[in-house]
């Protein structure tokens, strides 16, 4: 679709995925076009798959998931968190994308026949706006995707935005449900969940249960049920039909672990030394899912970010991420663990954690049910979606891995749910083993996740085990972690009236953030 970042066009975006142009309906991408949204969503649809995957890597580069590896040096802000431009592509990368998502509903506002294209467009809208609003608070919002009529749109304060959002989910449920003779189905078109509208109910329902949860006592929401459609119980997951092909693989997989012609992705990265000792025994016992994530697990390298001169164990062909012994790089890839192979579907969220969420809500008293129930039904859709080979099958018992974990984890409230007596302490589980179940996966989560709630504990100052805070941080805070990542610096070039002021990487909280 055409390249428009929050009103503005320019003539040419660099975008850093070569799945962008997957399913591309332009031939001239600064061009209108008159498209039908049969051909649009699913472009759109892909094109947020790299915006994920894009978003994965911002979160998991804080630390969370991944350390600089050795023999590799240059990484400057990524390292010390002074950021300047660090991750700012995620600004023109998503607002690219909300293009798409609005061209479809200026094509069927009002338009029975396409209810159904109305109502995914909508609630898309409304993931793509999170992950903005997450990443940057205030943003162009009411103002944004006019083109040319708002060259210079105004911002809008995050707490808006999140009421707003809610509201439009709701919308496109009652959109969904204005069910008539002669809508066009979803069809083919629909790359994430395959023509099921009660499933994109549900993502509309789990996207708002997240908006609710982060927002509870910041934002009044005009509504706070849900649709009887209930919440996500399996992975959502993007598919157009992945394959090891130029500008057709997996995102994750281009950049992680194979190009299409069996060259390396990116090896200047390794798992970090924080979250394995939620597998290796240093904080849980975790063989399982730690032998399907890491590559020749427990014998992985690890390091702590900001170690620019350590003897590490150097990165493999694959990366550290991808856990097969076939290492080729040509296989059309039939692995477990989170890089499983090019024609893998990439999650837009996971049934982990939409459990985690439901669970949360539950302790906050945003809607009812058994907190202890949802707890382990995240864990153990953890475990399904990392043994689930890229065609759906799955390699091990989920349910017997759960037990050895179980089993494994008695004496640690992190795992044994009853050993919990406050909702503090329940919190605390819930949201260290959503950070474990996102690892790698949705990285942005999990590091929303942590400022939102300070889980999973770190100890200030502590070593590579206890933190996962660089080695070399800059930032002055007790954490010693960044808030944020800065507005692009074409905001102060094009929008240099409406852009906030002063922003720092360490002082500017996102609004839900302490």
């Amino acid at each position: 679709m055409r390249h428009v970042i929050t009103g503005i066009v320019i003539g040419m975006v660099v975008v850093s995925t070569s799945c962008k142009k997957y399913l591309d309906i332009n031939t001239n991408p600064n061009s209108a076009t008159t498209a039908t949204p049969e051909l649009i969503l699913p472009q759109a649809l892909v094109n947020t798959a790299s915006a994920i995957n894009a978003y994965n890597t911002y979160g998991s580069q804080t630390g969370l998931y991944a350390a600089n590896a050795g023999g590799y040096g240059g990484f400057g802000e990524s390292i010390t968190y002074n950021y300047t431009t660090s991750f700012t592509g995620l600004w023109g990368t998503t607002y690219d994308n909300l293009e798409d998502y609005q061209a479809i509903l200026d094509k069927t506002d009002g338009t029975v026949k396409y209810n159904y294209f109305n109502a995914v467009a909508r609630i898309m809208k409304a993931y793509d706006f999170q992950l903005l609003t997450d990443a940057f608070n205030d943003i162009p919002f009411e103002d944004a995707l006019k083109g040319a009529s708002k060259l210079a749109p105004a911002y809008t304060d995050g707490k808006t935005i999140y009421k707003s959002l809610a509201d439009e989910l709701d919308k496109a449920i009652a959109t969904i449900n204005q069910t008539s003779t002669g809508v066009t189905p979803l069809g083919s078109s629909d790359v994430l969940f395959a023509g099921d509208v009660k499933k994109w109910k549900q993502f509309a329902n789990t996207i708002k249960l997240r908006l609710l949860i982060r927002g509870k006592g910041k934002v009044t929401f005009s509504n706070s049920t849900f649709s009887s459609d209930g919440f996500l119980t399996s992975d959502a997951l993007i598919n157009p039909g992945y394959v090891r092909d130029n500008g057709k693989q997996n995102p994750a997989w281009n950049t992680w672990a194979y190009g299409y012609t069996g060259s390396d992705g990116n090896k200047a990265w390794m798992p970090a030394t924080f979250i394995f000792s939620f597998y290796d025994g240093h904080i849980l016992n975790d063989a399982g899912r730690g032998a399907a994530i890491y590559y020749k697990f427990p014998g992985t390298g690890t390091n702590r970010l900001g170690i620019e001169n350590y003897n590490v164990v150097a990165s493999p062909s694959g990366s550290f991420w991808f856990s097969g012994t076939n290492r080729d790089g040509k296989s059309n890839g039939s692995q477990v663990g989170v890089l499983k192979g090019p024609n893998a579907g990439l999650p837009a969220m996971l049934a982990a954690e939409s459990y985690f969420l439901q669970a949360e809500a539950v302790l906050r008293g945003i809607i009812t049910g058994s907190d202890e129930t949802l707890f382990y039904n995240g864990i153990t859709a953890s475990f399904k979606y990392l043994y689930t080979l890229p065609d759906g099958s799955t390699t091990a018992s989920a349910a017997d891995s759960v037990a050895a974990y179980k089993a494994n984890n008695l004496s640690s409230a992190l795992v044994t749910y009853s050993l919990n007596t406050s909702t503090e302490q329940k919190v605390q589980a819930i949201i260290t083993q959503k950070f474990i179940a996102l690892n790698f996966i949705h990285g942005h989560e999990a590091w929303n996740e942590y400022r939102r709630t300070h889980y999973p504990a770190i100890v200030s100052g502590g070593n590579a085990y206890q933190t996962f805070a660089s080695s070399v941080s800059e930032s002055p805070r007790t954490d010693k972690l960044p808030t944020r990542i800065l507005y692009p610096t074409s905001e102060g070039s094009y929008n240099s009236e409406n852009v906030p002021k002063s922003i720092s990487p360490f002082t500017s909280l996102i609004f839900w953030a302490q």
